[in-house]
């Protein structure tokens, strides 16, 4: 049995099965365990093949992707599982039950059900299976590959989630403008395994927390409703996907809209949220960058800053904003994220005061805000 994260393909279209077992194979670290056409074939493989991550197509016959994820979670299945998804309003929804429903992340289809362009999203499908299928590998106690130890196939193609996990260490930490205050708002970035990660923190945030949340999670266009809206069911704070003009109040949670910046301006009476189409700020709309700029400059050393699992780097200068500026950050520790990219360059930047382990992130946040 090889070492490389092993995936299980299930998707009714053969073509779409062969695509995607191309772009693994030709990945380094990554090797096809198996392919199914449905959720019944899948599960009848599993045993024998053990993947490590599994890639799930929702629109299959006899057995579909949501009722496959029904009975994964049945038989006590953990194996992280990556959905492929359309762009279709109706496609937001299911892929939202399916995150509901224990499924790891979604990356999109770029057309309809049998995309043969779905090498456009090679990279990105296959860093998370990387990704996941790693900490899944490390969560069994089974050996994890260094890059340097993968066979041989095209240059790697995903640079950020290729590095070591180990942090260097972090420079030299920029000196505050004055003393953290009263904390009046939370800006939170995060990216790949920020579906999973934010269920967790939502689910145990104190119901009496006062202060506004605003996040920033890498999401395209027309999921961050529904997104929204899931994590709304479980959280004791209403949450909702942030609107042009929206007031920034007590107890609410903002979540950027996919394809916008979020920004804030501070005027008499309130403090509001602006959605912008401006460009992309390391590489993302919306970026943490821009949130963590804007909330430094709107509310000074009286901020919470946190940034959490995700590939890149986008937050970690920004958050810097927040932390000369007198306020507090919080980096979601080496061992609980999913891709230790994010909090680690803004660890090595000496923007993060303190690292969290995710299951104490909401107390840690909660004690923090309640100062």
């Amino acid at each position: 049995m090889t070492d490389e994260v092993s995936v299980l393909i299930v998707d009714d279209s053969a073509l779409m099965r062969n695509l995607i077992s191309r772009m693994i194979d030709a990945t380094p670290g990554l090797a096809v365990a198996e392919k199914a056409m449905n959720g019944i074939f899948a599960l009848q493989k599993i045993p024998r093949v053990t993947p490590d991550a599994i890639v799930l197509d929702l629109e299959m016959p006899e057995m579909n992707g949501i009722e496959f994820l029904k009975e994964r979670k049945k038989r006590g299945i953990d194996i992280p599982v990556i959905i492929l998804s359309s762009l279709a309003r109706r496609g937001a929804e299911i892929t939202m039950e399916a995150l509901s429903l224990g499924a790891s992340d979604f990356v999109m289809k770029p057309s309809g059900s049998v995309s043969e362009d779905v090498t456009s999203v090679k990279d990105v499908l296959t860093g998370m299976l990387l990704a996941y299928g790693s900490q899944y590998r490390r969560l069994k106690g089974k050996k994890v590959l260094s890059p340097s130890e993968y066979p041989k196939k095209e240059a790697p193609q995903h640079p950020d989630f290729l590095q070591s996990r180990t942090s260097a260490a972090p420079t030299k930490a920029p000196e505050p403008l004055r003393k953290p205050g009263k904390i009046e708002i939370i800006a939170i970035g995060i990216s790949t395994g920020g579906p999973d990660a934010l269920r967790e923190v939502f689910a145990h945030i104190d119901a009496d927390l006062k202060q506004p949340i605003l996040v920033v999670q890498h999401m395209p266009a027309g999921f961050t409703l529904e997104f929204a809206k899931s994590l709304d069911r479980l959280c004791p704070l209403e949450v909702k996907e942030a609107e042009e003009g929206d007031l920034i109040k007590p107890g609410r949670v903002l979540i950027a809209q996919g394809n916008k910046h979020l920004e804030l301006e501070k005027k008499a009476l309130a403090t509001i949220a602006h959605l912008s189409d401006a460009p992309l700020v390391s590489g993302h709309r919306p970026s943490a960058d821009v949130l963590f700029a804007s909330v430094a400059k709107t509310y000074q050393n009286h901020a919470l800053g946190v940034i959490m699992t995700g590939m890149g780097k986008d937050g970690a200068e920004h958050l810097g904003d927040i932390y000369r500026e007198g306020g507090i950050t919080l980096g979601q520790d080496e061992a609980s994220a999913v891709v230790y990219g994010m909090p680690r360059v803004a660890h090595e930047m000496g923007h993060v005061m303190e690292q969290v382990p995710l299951a104490k992130m909401a107390s840690r946040i909660c004690a923090i805000a309640k100062g």
